[in-house]
């Protein structure tokens, strides 16, 4: 059951974060939105859900900053209580070749699209243990598989919260925690898509985009299962079948 219970969503203020959140709350959850820099969005979002008598709090933080992670999840539980679900939705994705990829773009790629997700659920972990409840999603992407075209950079990165998904799932399952990751391709309304939408969408299998809400109709899928774990479940329209 999700009802009553506390989501930190981050990136929060973006097409599948929006979606995310908006979906979380209509199960009865008290939602998080974090946002980096884009206040408007994330006060919209929060707003809206309060409008409709849900509780949400739009949150600030820089997860390029490796204390922001403690710091947001002080703030998410001083204002809405303990956190039950993660959804680590926040990423950072600058298209480059292998060649054009130095070691800045590298490590702030890893900073956010991993170190981030890592560092919050090691601070939200202990509170789901002794309530022997929790939900750990993370948000990876069929680059993980296929290395992608955003670049080296992006594709390790969400390759490594594959790894991070499986190590902890198998630590924590006794306790009533999932960890879970979910890999979308080709979302509309996203930052993500490398071109003409109408040629990309003749190259998938069910011959349209994706859409935001159907990342979050199976991210909350995910969330209320208790016996999914370790799993990570593409969303690519077909394109790369497993």
């Amino acid at each position: 059951m999700l009802d009553g219970r506390v989501a930190l969503v981050t990136g929060g203020s973006g097409g599948i974060g929006a979606a995310l959140c908006r979906r979380l709350a209509a199960e009865g959850m008290a939602v998080a939105v974090h946002y980096r820099d884009r206040v408007e969005l994330a006060d919209a979002i929060a707003r809206d859900i309060v409008s409709q008598g849900g509780r949400a709090v739009a949150v600030p933080a820089d997860l390029l900053v490796p204390r922001a992670a403690e710091l947001l999840v002080d703030q998410v539980e001083a204002q809405l209580g303990p956190v039950d679900a993660l959804v680590a939705n926040h990423g950072l994705a600058h298209r480059a070749t292998f060649d054009e990829v130095d070691a800045g773009a590298w490590d702030e790629t890893m900073a956010i699209n991993l170190r981030a997700p890592f560092l919050l659920a090691q601070r939200v972990l202990p509170g789901m243990k002794d309530r022997a409840y929790g939900r750990i999603l993370f948000v990876s992407s069929v680059a993980a598989f296929t290395g992608g075209i955003v670049g080296p950079h992006y594709a390790a990165s969400k390759a490594g919260l594959i790894g991070l998904t499986h190590h902890l799932a198998s630590r924590v399952a006794e306790a009533g925690i999932t960890v879970n990751a979910i890999a979308p391709a080709l979302i509309e309304h996203t930052d993500m898509l490398p071109g003409d939408p109408g040629y990309l969408a003749r190259a998938i299998p069910v011959g349209r985009l994706g859409q935001p809400e159907e990342v979050a109709d199976m991210a909350v899928a995910m969330l209320r299962n208790g016996y999914l774990t370790s799993k990570v479940v593409s969303l690519d329209g077909g394109m790369h079948p497993r």
